[in-house]
């Protein structure tokens, strides 16, 4: 569900036509539904209010400012990676207690602002990071609130690249292993054992996976019990996908009801982290076509927008429908679309049929809002683009393009 629309055969986001954001922002744009947000905010909550529960964005997918600041108004809490997301929650009016620190890679100095700031608890993914914590925590004479983030080697059957809860991932603590990482998370002074954590993958299209990981999880959970545990957190993650193209995953109604089902009788608060289901589709990317170039073996469709701009397809392979902005021709083709980056990678889709379009003429690229400005770069020199948000028939940049003398902040001739 998204507010993108047609109206007389042009494009809007909720009452406002896209070639208005144009025309005022500029292109290439990032453009969001604030509506889209708010519902889906809504609809990914419903299904756990009959159990103590806390829904956390995850920050990575769409970290900008504004668009945490609506989420943590809608009650979610959030899910980071980095010092800097812990930074950009705070700036969101983010409760502390709200927030878990994932991520394979803290450093000292993360886990000790993070400390400071007060977080429900850090997701553990390792020994060696459960005893480099515990070292922080005895030097800021604090306890740390720490969840293990176990892998149960579920298949998520889904894309390599964000398949994380398998054996070979260099996601979690093995469960072979997890018995004996809890008993030396208990034994070491300065750290709160409170949780279980698990994420097996991004983009899941079906429920079982994740109702897998919970029946692995919870004879887990009875080992850990009888070893003396006291938990209060379960971390089931993210992952719910959303359509791209003619995938149908469950809906997060059918999603939620699978997950209280297989954690009937089990009494503890539950924590979830989805990102792209909920910014996936409420945002779109907004280009202009620079120029048509004809090839001997192939047609190609040149825009403003680039690999450095949205990544996903050169990184993944992954599709985004594209759409031109005013009402489609009934002529279609066979075309490459591609930026201005100088790389053979640089494309945003390939042999593709699309209506015809033509220089100077608006499109859009769909289902852009997750993993799309957040992976942005400055790559070829490109400055980055703008992120609009619209609600109703307003809209405001929440983010400026940036300059060129924003390209050499920092740096020295």
């Amino acid at each position: 569900m998204n507010h993108f629309r047609r109206r007389a055969g042009e494009l809007y986001c909720e009452d406002v036509p896209l070639e208005a954001i144009a025309a005022q922002a500029g292109t290439p744009a990032y453009v969001y539904s604030t509506a889209t947000l708010r519902r889906h905010a809504r609809v990914m909550r419903a299904p756990f209010a009959g159990r103590e529960h806390l829904v956390c964005f995850s920050v990575k997918a769409c970290s900008n400012l504004a668009i945490l600041s609506l989420l943590r108004e809608e009650g979610l809490g959030f899910d980071i990676v980095s010092g800097g997301e812990l930074y950009r929650t705070l700036e969101a009016g983010a409760d502390p207690k709200s927030v878990v620190f994932s991520g394979v890679g803290k450093t000292a100095r993360e886990m000790a602002e993070a400390l400071d700031a007060g977080i429900l608890l850090f997701n553990v993914e390792s020994e060696a990071e459960l005893r480099l914590l515990d070292r922080i925590a005895g030097q800021k004479r604090r306890r740390a609130p720490v969840s293990l983030r176990i892998n149960p080697d579920v298949d998520p059957r889904t894309h390599p690249y964000i398949a994380t809860g398998l054996k070979r991932s260099k996601f979690g603590i093995p469960r072979s292993r997890a018995r004996e990482a809890y008993r030396l998370a208990r034994a070491l002074p300065h750290l709160d054992v409170v949780g279980l954590d698990c994420h097996v993958g991004s983009q899941l299209i079906e429920v079982a996976p994740f109702v897998e990981a919970v029946r692995e999880l919870r004879s887990l959970i009875d080992e850990l019990v009888d070893d003396g545990a006291a938990l209060r957190y379960l971390d089931l993650g993210g992952g719910l996908g959303i359509s791209y193209r003619d995938e149908r995953p469950p809906l997060p109604m059918t999603y939620g009801r699978a997950l209280c089902d297989a954690l009937e009788g089990l009494d503890l608060t539950l924590l979830l982290e989805p990102g792209r289901v909920l910014a996936g589709n409420a945002a779109v990317l907004l280009t202009r076509v620079l120029f048509r170039k004809d090839a001997d073996e192939k047609r190609f469709v040149v825009t403003d927008a680039a690999m450095n701009d949205l990544l996903r397809p050169a990184l993944y392979g992954a599709y985004h429908e594209i759409a031109p902005v005013q009402r489609p021709r009934r002529r279609r083709e066979t075309v490459d679309v591609v930026g201005p980056v100088c790389e053979s990678g640089d494309f945003l889709a390939q042999d593709r049929e699309l209506p015809a379009v033509e220089a100077g003429e608006l499109v859009v690229i769909h289902s852009a809002g997750a993993y799309g400005f957040s992976m942005a770069s400055n790559y070829n020199s490109r400055p980055r683009p703008p992120e609009v948000l619209v609600d109703g028939d307003r809209f405001r940049i929440v983010r400026e393009r940036e300059s060129y003398r924003d390209l050499v902040r920092g740096e020295r001739p």
